[in-house]
Order: structure tokens, then C-alpha cells, then sequence
């Protein structure tokens, strides 16, 4: 039973560990060290965090993937004992249900963020779940999980909760925390990659843009959202100045001047 358990544990372990590595070891290379001198306008803040920073951010984070690893052990016994049987309906419904289940899935994620988010900021909890992530004002792309564990399993709790309501195939949640790993270390990347439309707005304004969550570092009462800014415009919790700040930084293809100024300090 140990052995299996342990057996088990590595397999989550390993490909949790190569992602993160991946994804967000690549992000730095390509943004920070490849091509900084090529994109310095679209760097949102003019100071690097220092490498002491750095380091903390990737032991926190890989703590985390510990968490995740864990989390994912319990999980597979759970599946072997059938108590997800959702997930086993949903695996005979075909291709179209399988790729509707990803959609879902990163809807209800986007979900579940926001409003888990709100909570961790409540004063009684931020200290015991969120203040490591926010002990970086100035985020790098090893922020995204530098988390406190009640938050990294408060983030994981997801994947348990959503098979248990939603028929979702029982090999999609993978691809749903794949998609999460990318968007999350671009969100924290320091860089703004979203172009802008002709009128200085985000090309796909309904997805959350590295300024967004940036300006949720430097001043954390606003912007909880992670993918989709509908939950902050539709609770009022979205910066007044998110579209000027995101407008002094984006990439305009159309060469237009942007229609949102950034204020006079």
C-alpha cells in the first residue's frame, strides 16, 4: 500500500514538476533574458526583481507542486474507488463532449479564482493564506505559485470539487491545469503581450492581460480575477485605470494612438 502510494506520488510528481519547469522557466528565458532589449516598451514596471527574490519565488513554487503532486495521489485513489462517477459517464461521450469539458472546466476555474481570491484578501485569512504570493509587489514569472499552503490547496481544491458536479472525461482536468500553468506564469511574466485594438482596448478584452494582474500586486484591492475580467466588471472590483495603464504599454498594430492616456502622476 506504501509503495503504491509512493508509486503513485512520483508519476503525479514528475510530469507537475516538468510543466512548471517548462512553461515557467521558458517564459523567463524568452521575456527577461532572450529578448529584453527587443521588447523593454511592453515591460510593465522599470525595476527587476532582485535575484534573491527570484530564488524564494521558485522554492515557494515548487512547494506548491509538491502540494499539487499530494493532492493528486488522493485523487487517484479516489477515482479507483469509483466515487467520481461523473467522470465515467462523461468518458464514453465522445470527442465534442470531451473539448466542451475544457471550456467548462476553465470557466468554472475562472470562478472559483475570483471569489476564492476575494476570500484569501479577507484580513482575518490574507495572513495564513495569501501573503507570500503578495510578498512579491513587483511579480516575475516564479510568482505564480510562490503560494502559503492553505492557498495551494485552496487553488488544487478545484480539481477535486469540479469532477464531483460536472461529467468531466477523467483525463481532461490535466489539459485544464495545463492551460492554467501557461496563462498564470504570462500573468505574472512582467511583460504585456496583448495587442491592442485600434481604440487602445485589449484585442480580446474579455481575457484577463498581464497589466491586469499586475496592478492586483501593486495594489491588492483590486483586480482578483485570473482569466476573464467579466467577474471584476460584473462585482466593480476591476481598477478605474486598468485600460489606461494597459494602454501606455500594448503593442498597437493598427498605429493608431491609443484612446486611454495614461494620467498625469
Amino acid at each position: 500500500m506504501i509503495l503504491d502510494a509512493w508509486s503513485i506520488w512520483l508519476r503525479e510528481l514528475e510530469p507537475t514538476l516538468t510543466r512548471y519547469a517548462i512553461f515557467t522557466v521558458g517564459v523567463w528565458l524568452v521575456l527577461w533574458v532572450l529578448f529584453r532589449p527587443l521588447l523593454g516598451a511592453r515591460k510593465i514596471r522599470p525595476e527587476t526583481p532582485p535575484p534573491r527574490q527570484l530564488l524564494t519565488e521558485l522554492l515557494f513554487s515548487l512547494r506548491s507542486m509538491i502540494v499539487f503532486a499530494t493532492v493528486g495521489v488522493g485523487l487517484a485513489y479516489l477515482y479507483r474507488a469509483g466515487l467520481y462517477p461523473l467522470a465515467r459517464i462523461a468518458d464514453g461521450w465522445g470527442p465534442t463532449w470531451f473539448a466542451f469539458s475544457l471550456v467548462a472546466g476553465i470557466v468554472g476555474l475562472d470562478a472559483w479564482f475570483y471569489w476564492s481570491h476575494r476570500l484569501m484578501h479577507d484580513p482575518r485569512l490574507f495572513r495564513r493564506f495569501h501573503r507570500r504570493h503578495h510578498r512579491s509587489n513587483n511579480p516575475s514569472p516564479f510568482t505564480a505559485y510562490s503560494f502559503d499552503i492553505p492557498e495551494a490547496l485552496t487553488l488544487i481544491g478545484f480539481v477535486v470539487v469540479w469532477p464531483w458536479v460536472f461529467p468531466m472525461p477523467s483525463n481532461a482536468m490535466q489539459w485544464v491545469m495545463l492551460y492554467q500553468i501557461v496563462t498564470n506564469t504570462l500573468l505574472h511574466s512582467g511583460y504585456e503581450l496583448m495587442p491592442a485594438r485600434r481604440d487602445g482596448r485589449p484585442m480580446l478584452d474579455f481575457i484577463v492581460t498581464t497589466t491586469h494582474h499586475d496592478m492586483h500586486h501593486a495594489q491588492a484591492g483590486w483586480n482578483y480575477a485570473a482569466w476573464f475580467t467579466w467577474w471584476d466588471r460584473w462585482c466593480g472590483t476591476e481598477h478605474p485605470e486598468y485600460h489606461a495603464r494597459y494602454a501606455a504599454k500594448a503593442w498597437r498594430p493598427f498605429g493608431v494612438r491609443a484612446a486611454h492616456p495614461l494620467p498625469a502622476e
